[in-house]
């Protein structure tokens, strides 16, 4: 009930959201962040029972999903205090839904992992952080790439009108790169240090897509200070790296778990 409670929340506040773009209302009404406020109270709790189960922790594919996009949505809530991210959000509350809905109801697959000391948790915590900011990097690259795309066309109509300017919506996509980035090196370095198997078989694709993306990542923000690189350079390197994220993240649990049968 949790679940389909907050998926209904998180798609009605999607609509009321894209109503009042549609109005010309550039900021959140107070009904459309008490939804979600509520929306996201109940994904917490499923996030909880989904990877929580008194017996250990439970990191499947289905499972994370929740865990993930809940983080995925904390990480806006804080970017917004500072930065007009809000477009942001008529792509992640969907996917919220969708997400609670499928870690409530999907079988279980993986199994749960023995005890897992402090580095090992510090590796999984910056995972999921690292993972969530650069989501929405990705997402805010895309909406960069098409408000480019409109400016330089001349047809600057519909949302694009509500987003902020070029030049901030640049700085902000490099900010949540920046962020990103720190925290996917915390993750890499504590994986290194704590986690003995980080190159074993089942784990190499895991490993070698993660540090591409992170070489991807890197090389961004070094073209981006030393050598200027904007607009359409950033929007390709962003969704590039983020590609291999998710084939790195959910495409080696999606083999392990479903394919194989594997933890």
């Amino acid at each position: 009930m949790l679940a389909i409670l907050a998926a209904l929340l998180y798609l009605t506040a999607t609509g009321l959201h894209l109503l009042h773009m549609r109005q010309r209302r550039p900021r959140l009404s107070a009904m459309v962040i008490t939804l979600g406020v509520i929306a996201l109270l109940c994904h917490a709790l499923v996030a909880w029972f989904s990877v929580f189960d008194g017996q250990g922790v439970h990191l499947g594919l289905y499972k994370i999903l929740a865990l993930v996009t809940l983080v995925v949505n904390l990480a806006c809530v804080v970017w917004l205090l500072r930065r007009p991210l809000q477009n942001l959000l008529v792509v992640l509350l969907p996917i919220s839904a969708a997400a609670v809905l499928v870690s409530a109801f999907a079988p279980q697959t993986g199994v749960a992992p023995p005890h897992m000391g402090g580095g090992v948790l510090l590796h999984v915590a910056s995972s999921i952080l690292a993972y969530a900011v650069l989501t929405l990097a990705a997402v805010q690259a895309a909406l960069l790439a098409v408000q480019d795309h409109q400016l330089k066309h001349r047809h600057a109509t519909g949302m694009v009108s509500l987003l902020p300017p070029l030049q901030l919506m640049e700085t902000m996509l490099f900010e949540l790169l920046w962020a990103g980035v720190v925290l996917l090196t915390v993750a890499i370095v504590s994986g290194l240090l704590f986690l003995e198997d980080l190159f074993a078989q089942h784990l190499v694709h895991k490993t070698v897509l993660t540090l591409l993306a992170w070489a991807i990542y890197s090389t961004l923000l070094w073209g981006r200070y030393q050598l200027g690189w904007r607009s359409q350079t950033a929007v390709r390197f962003t969704l590039g790296g983020f590609t291999l994220l998710v084939l790195a993240f959910f495409g080696s649990k999606l083999v392990l778990e479903l394919v194989l049968q594997r933890g």
